[in-house]
């Protein structure tokens, strides 16, 4: 028989009564705690008097937030947004023809009958386009002309001149590494945002549409994102000084280096494109080695492989590359320079010509057997 059974009573360990009465008072405070840390914290977070906090005055805006201000008011009326669609059936076997977009872009309007400015990219493979106008109206657009050397393409909008607000046009040949500018575009498919840097570099060089370099381009730090190409670089009275044409960004963001056209190119290109609809060039009537032959043949510099008959070239005297007695190859004149411009291939010839007009007289620095000499050149249109 155990201990119970012979009528023993079991006493609770020493010390177990203690114990009880600390784990009541812990329980105590437990409750406090809770009771602290959720009706009287609600009862402190929560104020029925609550109201407004007054406003503190500020004063004046600073002159360069108030110039910024001012600039944005006077150059984004002249700032478009340009939509370009394609065209879709709405069944395998439907002619039930529909738009849809398939990109945007940016644009400004170069004058009052209508034409309107923006990068080539912008606009490929569209088969229509619509231009909005700061005011918000849309206008279905044409192409008037591109400029694929220079990724520019101008368009027309029957608007009339009470809703155009050309863009006021400055220079670019006076810039300065360092000066302010300021962006404005459509990224993202957003409405007219301002962006703001500075010049970073002067007098570069990016690949165009059709492979040639674009030449003294300009470089910037102010963001320029996707839905800003076309869109115009300002100085600080608000004029254009480039057409914003592309970033490089090794991170695959918009935080980058960005890239605009200069100004005095598109003064230049696009009242060609107006009236011609494309770009006459000037030119010397000659066909060109590209820079691997010339080398393999030990030329260094442009090397001209034909002389076009009738042409200015040929009225200067210049040769091109022919088979001599026997069918030994005698080299053609190298050219080696245009007026103050040192040439080294074939796009830095076609650029240091693009400078020029038709009609103008250049001296070209060439190299014939081992001698150097020059000639002046009457440059031709070329086709």
């Amino acid at each position: 028989m155990n201990a119970e059974g012979r009528g023993f009573r079991r006493e609770s360990p020493p010390g177990s009564r203690g114990r009880g009465w600390l784990v009541w008072a812990a329980f105590l405070v437990g409750a406090g705690l809770v009771w602290l840390f959720t009706e009287g914290y609600f009862q402190r977070v929560h104020d029925p008097d609550a109201a407004p906090r007054p406003v503190t005055p500020r004063g004046d805006l600073a002159a360069e937030e108030q110039s910024n201000i001012e600039l944005f008011r006077a150059a984004s009326p002249s700032v478009v947004y340009i939509t370009r669609l394609a065209m879709r059936r709405r069944g395998m076997f439907s002619l039930n023809l529909f738009e849809i977009p398939q990109g945007t872009g940016t644009g400004f309007v170069w004058n009052d009958r209508g034409h309107v400015i923006t990068n080539l990219h912008v606009i490929q493979r569209a088969s229509a386009l619509r231009v909005t106008l700061a005011d918000g109206s849309e206008w279905e657009a044409r192409v008037v002309g591109a400029a694929p050397d220079h990724d520019l393409a101008v368009l027309f909008i029957n608007a009339p001149k009470r809703r155009l607000k050309p863009i006021s046009v400055g220079r670019s040949a006076s810039l300065q590494v360092g000066q302010r500018v300021f962006a404005i575009g459509n990224p993202f498919g957003l409405d007219q945002t301002l962006t703001t840097g500075i010049i970073s570099a002067l007098g570069r060089e990016i690949d165009s549409a059709s492979g040639r370099k674009i030449s003294g381009v300009i470089q910037t730090d102010a963001a320029i994102n996707p839905g800003n190409s076309g869109g115009p670089l300002l100085d600080s009275a608000a004029r254009l000084i480039g057409v914003n044409t592309a970033i490089f960004s090794p991170s695959g963001s918009s935080a980058g280096i960005g890239f605009a056209v200069p100004v005095d190119t598109v003064n230049r290109v696009v009242p060609q494109l107006i009236r011609h609809g494309r770009v006459t060039r000037p030119g010397l009537g000659v066909h060109v080695a590209d820079r691997g032959t010339a080398a393999r043949f030990g030329a260094r510099g442009v090397l001209i492989l034909r002389v076009q008959k009738g042409s200015a070239a040929e009225a200067a005297g210049l040769r091109g590359t022919r088979r001599g007695a026997g069918g030994r190859l005698l080299l053609g004149d190298v050219i080696v320079g245009v007026g103050a411009a040192s040439v080294a291939s074939p796009d830095e010839l076609l650029n240091a010509l693009d400078a020029r007009k038709v009609g103008d007289v250049v001296e070209v620095r060439f190299t014939r057997g081992g001698k150097q000499m020059s000639v002046s050149v009457k440059l031709q249109a070329l086709g």
